[in-house]
């Protein structure tokens, strides 16, 4: 973070105003990076501008501030300042920016103030946002073992809360993914602390805030204030006093940073998270919904798969619903609906696909205009996506049954109770009446009003026009009255309008020219009638300015107060995005709709993995079945490395996972009873900052498993026990089967993937497990695997197979099978001595056949005996080599 200014306020005597000013503002924010406007630049100053220097690669200057002083300096142009606001935000600072709000006051000073504070969470510029991912800033208080959540999406008004168990908390980041979470300074005493793991928090920014932004009383008359209600039963948290305080300390932090944002948070959802699939940080890592475990964007994760969404409202609703599966059947059955309401009609499907492509982010648009930042390219943009909503208008007969039933349904994805699809054709209007086509970026530009659209300013702009057209034809005027044929009519930003005359001429210049200008070879003048001129296109272009202002604020003002029709048309069309997309995925890619049960049982036939399937595109993925019910709970699957063990776990877990998001699945039948939480126990890594090897990072997760998971749950556990020794793994394996089978109120849906092959004795003692493994067909001294889960045990993992295709030395590869033959027969076992190591010998004595190779006299040799001879040493090499084959297939 940016450190405080150089130079205090002991020198502000000494100062210049400017620097004053600079200094008084910098005292208000002094943990940010403060951009002072002046004129066509944003500059930093002090410890400012060498953080900007370092961190924006600006050359660093420097700037009299008083008598043999100057203070470092770095600026950056005011028209690309937010690519470099947004390094700086992405690097976790704080920007305020300071710009010129009034007319110069004394000493020709120009007032300024700080307009905003940019944050990690409170970012609004389309520059520094991605369109599909949603912008949070959370706040979360924690108090004997509660805690209070709450999150807010400033760019499309969303504001939630809740309260819940303090071990739900970090599943709860994970599914948000905040920018930024502000908790109580460390320093303050109890709920500071984040609990639980923080490693899906790594993107996240934490803002420290002192204690009285949290405190009850404050922030719920925070919440009162700002809704400007009496009380908050009508929100839903009036009962949860760590869900008010989480959420009193957001609007907190938005009234200082981001004032304008406060008129989009238009309502608070209070919310529980026992009506979603619980997904703990780990789940979401290992199963790689919206990124791949190597990092790096959608690319490779299911998200990846699924998102053909056309629209950013679309994208961000795809994401929201795959982070937070649904219990609800009938909320399901609901979204299923929609899905196979496109994917059985190709002709509606491509027909809605089609009028969605290319609609502006209506949703955020609208909030920019809200909170009162919104440009003209803001309006046009709202306008064009308004043109998208009517198109669908021939559809309306087949859309509205879709939106009735998810609203009717409860979707709690900010979509439910929409009934119509409306196209707000008055507020369409009044934008195309009001805007010119095409309209510039910035409302200083000039020209953002249509003629026609008020008389005022088209007088305005009328008069100027007729002045400029005076002037324009002014120097072929007096080029004819006066004579002189080089007579020049022009115009600098320093004197205004001229007529120039070279000196040669100066004898036929007119009476009524008035001196203006001096210059080596010509002198300017001007006339009344000239300067009558320039004062009325002066003045006009001042007018028409203001005019326009107030003209573009008027329209916004009345766009804003449609913003409850437009923000439900958004919705609408993110709701109709995602289905039609799914739909589509669902027919590339061969899905079907999944059955949802209301019993525990999950039958999947011939499924596949969503992702591998699309990587293999030279090669057929080999589907699977799957399944579990009240007499088969537990799956024990065996078998070697690579043959794809931990894409059938996985598999089956995004199934369940697609399934209860609303979307078709990749299988060719499945019957999903619901699932509560999805537990994973795939790979671990050690984590040493927080002093965990990876067998105790394989544990904790182990015993959240067993402390967390219920009858409903799908756990996912991929070689628990490895991180030890063989025989402590084994054993602690064997125990985790034992407990998941025997616990009268646990028993869930396990898919156990393992390399000790005693566990699968366990399917002859307990009646609930069943034995699986992974199909491999021996060729030789190759080894194939058919990537086919068969029922019955493996006996062999062909690790040393393995390791061989993996490169390791031919000398490793061999000793490793004689080992591994030594310990299969009994012959050894680890801590009983360690065997005779095999050392290849490169002096040995020389064989049986060499030497009677040498003995022979071939000169005394007939060509019989010598043929004879050589028949009878190739025979006695080949049974030597016989020999030694048997030796080692006994070994």
């Amino acid at each position: 973070m940016a450190g405080g200014c150089s130079a205090g306020f002991d020198t502000v005597p000494k100062a210049t105003p400017v620097r004053k000013q600079y200094l008084k503002i910098k005292a208000q924010h002094p943990d940010a990076v403060v951009f002072f406007r002046l004129g066509d630049f944003y500059e930093t100053f002090d410890q400012d501008a060498e953080v900007a220097a370092r961190e924006l690669d600006l050359v660093l200057t420097s700037r009299p501030v008083s008598k043999n002083q100057r203070v470092p300096m770095a600026g950056v142009p005011y028209h690309a300042v937010e690519g470099y606001i947004a390094r700086l935000v992405n690097k976790g600072y704080r920007v305020a920016i300071a710009d010129q709000v009034g007319e110069a006051t004394g000493r020709g000073l120009v007032a300024r103030e700080v307009t905003r504070v940019v944050t990690p969470g409170t970012v609004v510029e389309a520059a520094l946002l991605e369109e599909k991912r949603p912008n949070y800033l959370a706040a979360v208080v924690v108090e004997e073992g509660r805690a209070g959540l709450a999150y807010a999406e400033i760019t499309t008004g969303e504001f939630a809360t809740t309260q819940l168990e303090v071990a739900a908390i970090p599943g709860e980041l994970a599914r948000l993914q905040p920018r930024e979470c502000l908790v109580i300074d460390a320093g303050e005493g109890a709920g500071s602390a984040l609990p639980g793991r923080e490693d899906s928090l790594s993107a996240t920014h934490l803002t420290p805030l002192p204690a009285y932004c949290f405190e009850a009383g404050s922030a719920r008359q925070t919440l009162l204030d700002h809704f400007g209600v009496t009380t908050l039963d009508g929100f839903g948290c009036d009962g949860k006093p760590l869900a008010v305080r989480a959420g009193g300390a957001i609007i907190s932090y938005l009234r200082e940073t981001q004032r304008g944002a406060l008129a989009q948070i238009g309502g608070l959802r209070t919310y529980a998270t026992d009506g979603y699939m619980a997904l703990d940080a780990a789940t979401r890592h290992n199963l790689e919904l919206t990124e791949t475990i190597r990092g790096g964007g959608t690319q490779g994760s299911l998200l990846g798969v699924l998102d053909l969404t056309l629209t950013p409202m679309g994208g961000r609703l795809l994401r929201t619903r795959l982070a937070q599966p649904l219990l609800d059947t009938a909320t399901l059955e609901a979204r299923l609906d929609q899905v196979e309401a496109f994917s059985s009609d190709t002709l509606f499907r491509g027909t809605v696909r089609e009028a969605l492509k290319g609609i502006p982010d209506l949703e955020r648009l609208t909030n920019r205009v809200v909170g009162g930042i919104g440009r003209p390219r803001d309006l046009e943009g709202i306008r064009v996506a308004l043109a998208g909503v009517a198109s669908l208008g021939q559809l309306t007969d087949r859309l509205a049954p879709l939106l009735d039933s998810s609203g009717r349904n409860g979707a709690d994805d900010g979509t439910s109770g929409l009934t119509t699809l409306d196209p707000c054709a008055e507020v369409a209007l009044l934008i195309s009446s009001a805007l010119v086509d095409d309209p510039p970026a910035d409302l200083g530009a000039g020209g953002v009003i249509r003629p026609g659209f008020s008389e005022e300013l088209d007088g305005i702009v009328s008069a100027a026009q007729e002045a400029k057209g005076w002037i324009a034809s002014l120097e072929v005027r007096e080029r004819e009255r006066t004579g002189i044929k080089s007579l020049k009519v022009g115009y600098n930003k320093v004197f205004g309008y001229y007529i120039e005359v070279t000196k040669a001429n100066l004898r036929g210049v007119p009476d009524d020219y008035i001196r203006k200008q001096t210059l080596v070879n010509a002198e300017r003048f001007f006339t009344p009638e000239l300067k009558e001129a320039e004062t009325q296109v002066l003045n006009s272009e001042e007018q028409q300015g203001e005019v326009e202002r107030r003209l573009f604020e008027q329209v916004c003002r009345q766009v804003a107060a449609q913003s409850g029709h437009l923000l439900n048309a958004a919705r609408a069309l993110a709701q109709l995005d995602v289905a039609a997309a799914l739909a589509e995925a669902a027919v590339q890619n061969r899905y079907v709709r999944p059955e949802i049960a209301e019993d525990d049982v999950l039958e999947i036939t011939a499924g596949r993995h969503p992702v591998v399937e699309r990587a293999l595109e030279s090669v057929p993925f080999t589907p699977n079945d799957l399944h579990t019910d009240a007499e088969q709970r537990i799956l024990v699957i065996t078998g070697p490395n690579m043959a794809g063990k931990s894409v059938y776990l996985r598999q089956n877990a995004l199934i369940v996972l697609m399934a209860q998001m609303g979307s078709f699945v990749p299988a060719d039948q499945a019957r999903i009873g619901v699932v509560d939480r999805i537990f994973t126990r795939i790979g671990a890594q050690d984590e040493v900052a927080a002093g965990q090897s990876t067998f105790m990072v394989e544990m904790v997760e182990t015993a959240r498993i067993l402390n967390h998971a219920t009858a409903r749950s799908l756990l996912v556990l991929d070689e628990v026990g490895r991180g030890t020794s063989t025989y402590d793994g084994l054993s602690i394996a064997w125990a985790v089967v034992e407990y998941l089978h025997n616990h009268p109120e646990l028993r869930a849906r396990t898919l156990f993937a393992t390399h000790y092959h005693e566990l699968t004795e366990l399917a002859a003692v307990l009646p609930g497990v069943r034995n699986y493994s992974l199909a491999v067909v021996e060729e030789g001294d190759r080894v194939v695997f058919l990537h086919e889960v068969v029922p019955g045990g493996a006996d062999r993992s062909y690790g040393i197979h393995v390791a061989q295709l993996a490169g390791v030395p031919r000398p490793v590869v061999h000793r490793a099978e004689e080992l591994l033959a030594q310990l299969e027969s009994g012959q050894w076992r680890p801590g009983t001595g360690t065997p005779a190591p095999h050392q290849p010998r490169l002096f040995s004595d020389e064989p049986p056949v060499v030497k009677a190779l040498r003995a022979l006299d071939v000169s005394t040799m007939t060509p019989l005996e010598a043929i004879n001879k050589l028949f009878e040493l190739q025979r006695q090499a080949g049974s030597g080599e016989e020999r030694q084959r048997k030796r080692r297939s006994q070994e």
